[in-house]
């Protein structure tokens, strides 16, 4: 659960939408919310990374069921999955998700042709999502990249039409004025999927009332058949949506997302758990919808 509804924020703005088919133990530590912006090698048709085969604190926008459809680094709140506390750092690509003024979910910049897209879980977004803003590597009350406006929203229709927790992730687009990308700003993961189950990844996200994210290193187990887990404490809500990365480039802090924060009690009931959907075919069929 991680799903706060006595602050769920109504909004009544319409938006423009898109087509949609279809345990570690660890420790606390700070760390630097920061990395250089890179933009990711490859243009033009993006990378999706193939294998074999509520943590928010808000409900809020989202697009219909049938929708056609920067600043000064800070530090983060870090957990590891060694014994001995170890710096890392905070992807800027990671950000928050705010609406009237709040931060309610947690989102990630995922490669795409125009370089506008975000990664968060489809439990964050339920109704017009035109309230909605991304702040990408936000802290301490500063955006270093700006605030990018989310534009659509891009989820199954598993999840439309009966919340499937296998179905718990969505794609959102968004757009700032200028002419500079997201991605060419703050870099971008590539999209994985189909993956396996056991890895050792990197979870972030924005816990409700703080100012930084809260980052883990952790191992993920499968839960369910479509259903994967990890051991991370300090994710309470506020954290859906963020993003469990492997691979991640200590000098952009990008790499492959595989999964975030959502799916089996819409991410988990306690803040040490934390669950995802697993990244299958599904997402991504999602994915092509989004980048058309």
């Amino acid at each position: 659960m991680r799903v706060n509804v006595a602050r769920t924020a109504l909004i009544v703005c319409a938006a423009a939408a898109i087509v949609a088919t279809g345990g570690a133990n660890a420790v606390v530590d700070t760390a630097d919310v920061t990395g250089p912006a890179v933009q990711p090698s490859g243009t033009g048709t993006p990378a999706v990374a193939t294998g074999g085969d509520s943590r928010s604190t808000e409900t809020n926008t989202s697009a219909s069921s049938t929708s056609a459809t920067a600043d000064s680094p800070s530090t983060a709140t870090t957990t590891s999955s060694s014994s001995t506390p170890a710096a890392a750092t905070a992807s800027p690509a990671v950000g928050a998700l705010f609406s009237g003024g709040n931060h309610f979910c947690s989102a990630s910049v995922v490669h795409s042709p125009t370089g506008d897209l975000l990664l968060t879980a489809a439990h964050c977004i339920s109704g017009d999502v035109s309230g909605i803003t991304f702040k990408p590597g936000y802290h301490d009350g500063i955006a270093p990249y700006g605030t990018w406006q989310v534009t659509a929203a891009v989820v199954a229709d598993g999840w439309k039409s009966s919340s499937d927790q296998d179905l718990d992730f969505a794609f959102l687009k968004v757009a700032q004025p200028g002419s500079a990308s997201l991605e060419s700003l703050t870099g971008a993961n590539q999209l994985g999927t189909n993956q396996g189950f056991s890895h050792t990844i990197t979870l972030t996200g924005y816990p409700d009332g703080t100012e930084q994210p809260v980052v883990c290193t952790g191992t993920t187990t499968q839960s369910d058949t479509y259903q994967q887990r990890v051991a991370c404490p300090g994710f309470p809500d506020g954290t859906s949506g963020g993003p469990w990365v492997v691979n991640q480039d200590p000098n952009t802090g990008t790499g492959t997302v595989i999964g975030a924060i959502g799916g089996y009690q819409t991410g988990g009931a306690t803040p040490d758990v934390s669950y995802s959907a697993y990244f299958d075919d599904d997402i991504a069929q999602l994915y092509n919808s989004a980048i058309r």
